[in-house]
């Protein structure tokens, strides 16, 4: 049944069906119908009208709305006039209408199409050039032409914005015209277009981690622009809405989506227990809701955090009603709770991301315990892996790793060390180490930090104006953990594409101007390096080299010579250490098992 709101643009199109139909016989007698031929066209108009009808319908052409109609609407119109055409001259050559002229049945559908096309391009050009609502707000768009479109495509309808300007990154594009929106200059122009304009929103329509998105911020404040950006794929499955959100420093930073290896993941993990420690931390709880999108039936998630693991079922549980989610509070220091906790599920893939990871707190007075969780913890949970003969065991490592200056680099290089020890013992199960270097945003990195500041009002410390790290998001960072998973052969420690270094005070300023202030009006501070802080990070150590995967992401490190580590003695001078050993022997145990490691005194 028709929706009565289509009723009416129906009717147009059944008038303008049966004027073609005239127009056909008017122009096949030379603009003059004789008498005799205006009872064939009447006689034969019915069946026409009826064919057309069923054609239309056919290919649902009744469903589109005339204001938004495009080149795929216009497509489709026109299968539904190559069907209605073809019914109607079946059915009049069928019937033997005497005296039919046969010219007719193929003028008729050109006409149709013409005229259908006519009314509908009419339609859109009357809907498209009325004047914009009251609350309809002046938007300019920087990006090229292609990315312009998207974004115009996105808009189309919008009450609350219409575009008025484009700055275009590409020369030969500055002048020309968009949809009728012209392209005034480029992104460096971005203020004089504006106060041109009127326009106090630009939306980035660029490609995430563009010049042009770094370019138009530090602008934007002097300008008192307010930056917006169209959502990610990722956030469109999470919301239905696709209207310009305001833009982020992920925005900023952010590089093309990690492809993922989606078939062999889920031959990996659907159906399968997997085992996650550190899961209510930032990339712990990331690769357990990735984990979770793949389709694992059980999934076994340990922290130490009690809040940390509430949070964590409680998203999941709503999410993931279908997965069998077991919510364990744990310390991986405790071998005995941890073989207690898996034995019974027998996980096939387990990820270690449980560590002491904040640098200057564990240079001082906290040794001993980074040396417990994140080597005797590895060593654990490595071990357990081998007794469930699990096909994957992961460990999350980091870049800190490579030459280590400090404490927490010193133990998740030890770390490494072990879990390439561990599968000798094991060999099973493949073991494998993901080094990778900040992560935006995660707990206790410079980003909170930064945040938290910025709402004092200042200033924000950064500790060196040359201090540069390596940044990937959250979501890329897991998405690479467990393509590495996949890919992984024991032994080896992946390294992971990390892009470009950024200085952090660039960093922090970009946090200021996304914030709406300027540098006037919140300052930086530097403090000087922390003890065990380098002003650069390495993700190779200096006898490694790196070998090609299949994945343009991920290398693998090739050492020139492997270190053995006596697991054992590890233990041993752990226990006998006791609660509180001397900063000055947990560092010369170090350097007796990491020649590289060079403490800062």
């Amino acid at each position: 049944m028709l929706r009565k709101e289509i009723l009416p643009f129906w009717m147009i199109d059944l008038t303008l069906i049966c004027l073609a139909w005239w127009l056909a016989f008017w122009l096949r007698f030379n603009f003059e119908i004789p008498p005799d031929f205006e009872s064939v066209a009447l006689l034969s108009a019915r069946w026409m009208l009826l064919s057309f009808i069923g054609g239309l319908a056919a290919v649902k052409v009744y469903r589109q709305v005339w204001r938004y109609i495009g080149l795929p609407e216009l497509r489709q119109l026109g299968w539904g006039v190559l069907v209605g055409g073809a019914l109607s001259a079946t059915a009049i050559l069928m019937l033997r209408v005497p005296f039919f002229p046969r010219s007719v049945l193929l003028i008729h559908p050109l006409l149709v199409i013409v005229l259908l096309g006519a009314a509908r391009a009419g339609w859109r050009t009357l809907t498209e050039q009325s004047a914009p609502g009251d609350s309809s707000k002046p938007l300019l768009i920087v990006g090229s032409l292609k990315d312009a479109a998207d974004a115009l495509r996105a808009l189309k309808g919008s009450s609350q914005w219409h575009c008025v300007g484009i700055a275009s990154p590409v020369a030969a594009e500055q002048g020309t015209y968009l949809n009728q929106i012209p392209v005034l200059g480029s992104p460096s122009a971005v203020i004089a277009i504006s106060k041109a304009t009127g326009a106090a929103t630009a939306l980035i329509a660029s490609p995430p981690g563009s010049a042009d998105r770094r370019g138009v911020l530090l602008q934007s404040s002097q300008a008192g622009l307010t930056l917006l950006t169209m959502p990610r794929p990722d956030e469109w499955l999470r919301s239905d809405s696709t209207s310009p959100r305001k833009i982020e420093l992920e925005d900023l930073l952010g590089r093309q989506t990690v492809e993922l290896n989606v078939h062999g993941l889920a031959e990996l993990f659907s159906g399968q227990t997997v085992f996650v420690s550190g899961a209510g931390g930032s990339i712990g709880s990331e690769l357990c809701r990735q984990i979770a999108r793949l389709g694992v039936a059980r999934l076994v998630c340990v922290d130490s955090s009690e809040i940390a693991v509430y949070k964590l079922e409680q998203e999941l549980r709503e999410s993931h009603p279908q997965m069998q989610g077991l919510y364990y509070t744990a310390n991986v220091r405790e071998m005995a709770r941890l073989r207690a906790i898996a034995m019974p599920y027998k996980p096939s893939v387990f990820f270690h991301a449980a560590a002491y990871k904040h640098v200057p707190l564990m240079e001082s007075h906290n040794e001993i315990e980074a040396i417990r969780t994140n080597i005797l913890g590895t060593l654990h949970a490595a071990r357990i892996a081998g007794e469930c003969r699990a096909q994957k065991f992961v460990l999350i490592s980091t870049d800190k790793a490579v030459n280590p200056t400090n404490i927490m680099g010193a133990t998740k290089r030890m770390a490494e060390l072990v879990v390439q020890s561990v599968a000798l013992e094991h060999p099973a199960t493949s073991y494998v180490s993901v080094r990778f270097g900040n992560v935006l945003g995660s707990s206790g990195s410079v980003v909170p930090l930064f945040t938290e500041q910025i709402a004092k009002g200042g200033p924000i410390t950064v500790t060196h104006p040359d201090i540069v790290r390596y940044f990937m998001t959250i979501p890329e960072a897991a998405r690479l953990v467990l393509q590495a998973s996949l890919m992984g052969s024991t032994g080896q420690i992946y390294v992971l594409d990390m892009g470009e270094p950024m200085k952090i005070a660039e960093l922090a300023r970009m946090m200021v101007r996304l914030s709406g202030k300027t540098e006037q009006e919140i300052p930086l501070s530097y403090t000087g390096l922390r003890p065990g802080e380098k002003l650069f990070e390495e993700l190779l150590a200096d006898d490694e080299t790196t070998e090609p995967t299949q994945h343009p992401k991920l290398r693998v490190a090739k050492t020139s010579g492997q270190q053995a580590v006596a697991i054992q003695g590890v233990i041993d001078w752990v226990e006998s250490a006791g609660p509180a050993p001397s900063s000055s022997d947990v560092r010369a145990w170090l350097r007796g098992h990491l020649p590289e490691y060079k403490a800062q005194n």
